[in-house]
C-alpha cells in the first residue's frame, strides 16, 4: 500500500480501495442474534489498482495537507519501539523481552516480526497495556501491520502520522479506550469517540468495511454514506445515540451484505427502499424507537439470512412477501405492536432456525406444518392472543432446543410427539387452556432444565420416568402448578438430582405441583433433591406424615405442605434446615408437640394453623394441659384459680431469670466475644451488648434478630443477631464470607462495621439507615442485601451507574433487563467494551447471577451464600423472571 501527500495530478482511471476488512475470531454461539464482539480483528487497508501511487479525484475533497502534513523524524526502528514503550503502562512480564540495552535482538521482541533486518509487523493485541501510543511509531517506516487491538490506551491517536507508513496494510486499534472527536480515516468501532459522523466519510469510495459500533456518536447518519457503493459492511450502533432516522440514501449499497443499525436510538419507519439491497444477508434494526409497518419492499432481499427488527414500536401486519425469504435462518419480530393473524410463510422458509414473535398481538392459530422443514431450533410465540393446538410437527427436525408458547389460548394436548424431543432443554408452555394428560415421558427428557406448564387444564397422573436411559439430570425447574393432576407423587422425583424449584401447589413459583388432585404420600425420594430451594405441594391431597428426609435438602428455603391431609408429627430434623425461611404446614391434620428448637423458634403461628391435635406453647395450646381439661366440671373454679396463679409464678421467675440473664451476659460475656472490625471502631462490644433489648427490636426472621443503638458518641448502628451459626457449627466459609463483605465498599451496599461472636451467638453491626433501602425485617433485608449486590454486578459488567443514565423513571436494573429480555445470550448488548479480558461466557455467568439476585418476587433471589458459590462456579442456566416471556 502506498499513502501520498500530493495532492496534483490525480490520474482519473485510478481507483482507490479502501477497506476495513473484519475477520471473525470469535462469535457469539447459539442461534440468536449474529453478531461480533470485542475479539473480532479491524484492519485497515488501502491500496492502489495502478503504480501511479496517486488518488483518484473523488478523494481530491479530502484536506490532505491536514491529515498527512506531520513532518517526519527519522527513527531507527529500535529507537522507536523503546520510545513507543515508555508511553505504555504495563506488568513487567508482558513486554520483558523489549530490552533496550540489545539494539540487535530488536526481531526476536514479543509482538516485532521482521523482514530483511527491517521491523514490518508490530503485534500488541490483548496485551492489556494502558498509556497512550507516541506518535513515534511513524518512525517505522516499513512497517506493514500494526495493531493496537483489545487494550486500554487512552487519549488521541494521530492518524496524520499514518503518512509515513507508506507499506501499511493493516491498522487495528478496535476497542480501546481512545478519545477525541472520530478521525478522518475510520475504523475506530469500540472505543469514546464522540461527535458526529463526518460527511466526508461519503468520499471514501472504495471502502468496503465500516465499523463505528460501540462509540458515543451522536448528530444524524449522514446520507453521504450511501456514497460508498463499494461498501459489503455497515455497523454503526451500540451505544451510539442517532436522531434522524434511517437516511434513505443507504439503499444505493448495492454490495451491501451486512447491516447492523442496532441499539442506536433511531426513529421515524423503516425505509421501503432497503428493499435494493439485493446482496443484503444480515439486516439488524433492534432495539429503537422505529415505527410504522414492515416494507413490503423487504421481500425483495432474497439473500437475506438475518432479519432482527425487535424492540421496537412496529405496527400492522407481517407482510406476506416475507415469504420470499427462503435463505432465512433467523426471524426476530418480538416485543413490537404487529397484529394479525401469525404469518402462515414462515412454516415453508425451509432453512428457519430460530422464530422470535413473542409479545406481540397476534391472533389465530399456529401453522399446523411449522417444523416439518427440519431446521427449527428456537420457536418462542409467547404473550400473544395464538388460538388452537399445539402442531405435532414442532420437533420433527429433532433439533428443537427452546419451546416457548405461554400466555396465549392454546388447547388441546401437549403432543405425544415431544415425548420423543431429545434435543428439548427449555419448554414454557404454562398460562394456556392445556388439557389432557402429560406425555409419560416428556419432564423426564435428559437435556431439560426448565419445564414450565402451570395454569393449564392438565389431568389424569404424573408418571414414572419408563425410560432408564433417560436421567433429567439438568432438569433445574418443574413448574406444573393449577392444574387437575391427581393420583400418586411419582418415586422418579428422585431422578431430579439438579432440581432447585418444585412448585407442585397454587402459587407461582418453582417444583410447583400446587394446587392438583394430587394423592399419596410425600415420597422420601425427595430428599434426594439436594439442589432444591423451593418446594411447593400445597393444595392437594397428600396423607401420610412428612418424610424427615426432607431437611435432607439443605439448601431449602421454602416449604409450603399446606391445605393437604398430612397426619403425624412434625419430624423434629426440620428446625435445623438453617436455609428454610419460609414454612407452611397449616390446614392439615398434624398431631403431637410443635417443635421448638431450631428455625421453629422464629416461625410464626400461621405456618402451623387449623391443625387441631397439634400443641405448643406457639399455638396457645399447652400439651401439658391436656389432662387437666378432663376434671369433672365442678372443680372448673378451682383450677382456673391454680392455673392463675400458676401462671403468675411462671411470669415472676421468668421475669427475675430475664433480669439476671441479661446483667449477666452485659457483666461477663463482653469478655467472652470477639470483635473483628472493618472500620476505626467507635464503640465497644459492651457498647453493642447494650442494645440488645427488646424495645430495640426492629425486625425478626427465620435468620435472627436485628436491633437499633445509639453508641455513645451519638452514632446509630444495626445489630443483626444470626441464629444456628455459633462456632459449635460448621460454618463452610461463613466467616470468611463476612470478611469478604466487611472489605466490600460501594454506595449501594450498607456499610458492615464489625462482626463480634462468642461460642453461642454471632453480631452482625451495621452502619443505621433510617428509611433507606433496607428494611431491617430479616425476612426482607436478606434479600435486600442480595437485591443490591445484583446491581452491583449488573454496574461491573455495564460499566454503567445505577441511576441517571437511562432516562426519568429508568434504572439500571429495569434497563439491563429491557436490552436482553432477561437472556444471558444477549449480554453482548450492554456489556461494558473495556472489559477487554472478561470472556463472553463469563461475561453471561455474571449477568445470569445479577438477574436471579434482581428477581422481583425476594423469595426467588438466593442467599448471599448462594451467590459466592455461583460466582465460584462454571455457567449456569438463565432464570426465569416471570413478568417477561424468556428464552
Amino acid at each position: 500500500m502506498m499513502l501520498c501527500s500530493q495532492q496534483n495530478q490525480f490520474h482519473q482511471s485510478t481507483n482507490l480501495f479502501f477497506s476495513i476488512q473484519i475477520e471473525k475470531r470469535k462469535a457469539e454461539k447459539g442461534k440468536g442474534r449474529l453478531k461480533t464482539y470485542s475479539s473480532n480483528k479491524i484492519s485497515l487497508s488501502l491500496k492502489m489498482t495502478d503504480s501511479s501511487n496517486h488518488f483518484p479525484p473523488e478523494v481530491s475533497q479530502i484536506p490532505l495537507k491536514t491529515i498527512f502534513a506531520v513532518p517526519l523524524k527519522t527513527h531507527s526502528d529500535f529507537h522507536a519501539l523503546i520510545t513507543l514503550k515508555r508511553g505504555f503502562d504495563f506488568a513487567e512480564q508482558v513486554l520483558v523481552s523489549w530490552n533496550s540495552s540489545n539494539p540487535s535482538s530488536v526481531c526476536s521482541w514479543v509482538g516485532v516480526k521482521c523482514l530483511r533486518g527491517r521491523v514490518v509487523s508490530l503485534d500488541l493485541t490483548d496485551m492489556s497495556l494502558h498509556g497512550s501510543v507516541s506518535p513515534v511509531f511513524s518512525g517505522l517506516d516499513m512497517l506493514t501491520d500494526l495493531s493496537l487491538a483489545g487494550n486500554n490506551f487512552t487519549g488521541e491517536i494521530k492518524v496524520e502520522n499514518l503518512s509515513s507508513l507508506r507499506s501499511l496494510n493493516v491498522f487495528d486499534a478496535y476497542n480501546n479506550n481512545f478519545t477525541a472527536p472520530l478521525p478522518i480515516v475510520p475504523g475506530f468501532g469500540g472505543n469514546y469517540f464522540h461527535g458526529k459522523v463526518p460527511e466526508i466519510y461519503g468520499n471514501l469510495i472504495g471502502l468496503e468495511y465500516l465499523s463505528l459500533a460501540g462509540n458515543d456518536l451522536q448528530g444524524r447518519i449522514p446520507g453521504e454514506l450511501g456514497n460508498l457503493t463499494s461498501l459489503r459492511k455497515l455497523e454503526l450502533g451500540y451505544y451510539n445515540v442517532f436522531e434522524g432516522g434511517i437516511p434513505r440514501e443507504l439503499s444505493k449499497l448495492i454490495n451491501l451484505v451486512h447491516l447492523d443499525l442496532s441499539m442506536c436510538v433511531l426513529d421515524g419507519s423503516i425505509p421501503a427502499e432497503l428493499g435494493d439491497l439485493k446482496s443484503l444477508e444480515t439486516l439488524f434494526l433492534h432495539t429503537n424507537l422505529l415505527s410504522g409497518s414492515i416494507p413490503r419492499q423487504l421481500g425483495n432481499l432474497t439473500s437475506l439470512v438475518n432479519l432482527d427488527l425487535s424492540n421496537n414500536a412496529i405496527t400492522g401486519e407481517v407482510p406476506i412477501e416475507l415469504g420470499n425469504l427462503k435463505e432465512l435462518k433467523l426471524l426476530n419480530l418480538f416485543m413490537n405492536r404487529l397484529h394479525g393473524s401469525m404469518p402462515g410463510f414462515v412454516a415453508d422458509l425451509p432453512k428457519l432456525e430460530t422464530l422470535q414473535l413473542w409479545m406481540n398481538n397476534f391472533t389465530g392459530v399456529i401453522p399446523g406444518s411449522l417444523g416439518r422443514s427440519g431446521s427449527l431450533e428456537v420457536l418462542d410465540l409467547s404473550s400473544n392472543k395464538l388460538t388452537g393446538t399445539i402442531p405435532s410437527s414442532l420437533c420433527d427436525s429433532r433439533r428443537l432446543r427452546i419451546l416457548i408458547l405461554l400466555k396465549n389460548f392454546l388447547f388441546g394436548s401437549i403432543p405425544e410427539s415431544l415425548e420423543t424431543c431429545f434435543s428439548l432443554v427449555r419448554v414454557r408452555l404454562g398460562k394456556n387452556y392445556l388439557n389432557g394428560s402429560i406425555p409419560s415421558g416428556f419432564i423426564y427428557l435428559p437435556e431439560l432444565n426448565l419445564v414450565e406448564l402451570q395454569d393449564n387444564y392438565l389431568s389424569g397422573n404424573l408418571s414414572e420416568n419408563g425410560n432408564s436411559t433417560s436421567r433429567p439430570v439438568k432438569l433445574g425447574q418443574l413448574n406444573l402448578s393449577n392444574n387437575l393432576l391427581s393420583g400418586f407423587l411419582p418415586f422418579s422425583l428422585s431422578n431430579f438430582s439438579s432440581l432447585q424449584i418444585l412448585l407442585l401447589g397454587e402459587t407461582n413459583s418453582l417444583l410447583d405441583l400446587r394446587g392438583n388432585s394430587l394423592s399419596g404420600k410425600i415420597p422420601p425420594e425427595v430428599g434426594n433433591c439436594f439442589h432444591l430451594t423451593f418446594l411447593d405441594l400445597s393444595k392437594n391431597n397428600l396423607s401420610g406424615s412428612i418424610p424427615p428426609e426432607i431437611s435432607n435438602i439443605r439448601i431449602l428455603n421454602y416449604l409450603n405442605l399446606s391445605r393437604n391431609h398430612l397426619v403425624e408429627a412434625i419430624p423434629n430434623s426440620i428446625g435445623y434446615m438453617k436455609s428454610l425461611t419460609i414454612l407452611d404446614l397449616s390446614f392439615n391434620d398434624l398431631s403431637g408437640q410443635l417443635p421448638e428448637l431450631g428455625q421453629f423458634a422464629f416461625f410464626n403461628s400461621s405456618s402451623f394453623m387449623n391443625n387441631p391435635q397439634l400443641c405448643g406453647s406457639l399455638l396457645n395450646n399447652p400439651c401439658n394441659v391436656t389432662e387437666t381439661r378432663k376434671q369433672p366440671k365442678n372443680n372448673s373454679g378451682e383450677f382456673k384459680i391454680i392455673f392463675a396463679l400458676g401462671l403468675l409464678v411462671c411470669s415472676l421467675v421468668f421475669a427475675a431469670a430475664a433480669i439476671i440473664k441479661a446483667k449477666s451476659f452485659k457483666r461477663n460475656n463482653s469478655s467472652s466475644f470477639r470483635m473483628t472490625a472493618f472500620h476505626k471502631p467507635e464503640f465497644t462490644i459492651s457498647d453493642v451488648l447494650e442494645c440488645m433489648k427488646d424495645g430495640n427490636v426492629i425486625g425478626r426472621g427465620g435468620a435472627g434478630i436485628v436491633y437499633h443503638g445509639k453508641m455513645p458518641n451519638g452514632s446509630e448502628i444495626a445489630v443483626k443477631k444470626l441464629l444456628g451459626f455459633g462456632n459449635n457449627s460448621h460454618d463452610h466459609g461463613f466467616r470468611a464470607e463476612i470478611r469478604t463483605l466487611g472489605n466490600i465498599r460501594h454506595r449501594n451496599i450498607v456499610k458492615l462495621l464489625a462482626f463480634c461472636s462468642n461460642k453461642d451467638t454471632n453480631l452482625l453491626v451495621y452502619e443505621y439507615m433510617r428509611n433507606g433501602k433496607y428494611a431491617y425485617t430479616l425476612r426482607v433485608d436478606e434479600k435486600s442485601d442480595v437485591y443490591s449486590f445484583g446491581v452491583v454486578l449488573l454496574e461491573l459488567v455495564t460499566g454503567r451507574r445505577p441511576v441517571g443514565d437511562f432516562g426519568e423513571g429508568v434504572d439500571i436494573v429495569q434497563w439491563a433487563k429491557r436490552a436482553t429480555g432477561c437472556r444471558k445470550e444477549e449480554v453482548a448488548q450492554i456489556i461494558d467494551p473495556r472489559l477487554t479480558k472478561l470472556s463472553l461466557e463469563e461475561a453471561m455467568h455474571l449477568f445470569f447471577i445479577a438477574m436471579l439476585c434482581v428477581q422481583e418476587n425476594s423469595v426467588e433471589r438466593p442467599t448471599m451464600r448462594e451467590v459466592v458459590q455461583m460466582l465460584s462456579e462454571k455457567e449456569t442456566d438463565c432464570p426465569t423472571v416471570r413478568k417477561d416471556p424468556l428464552v
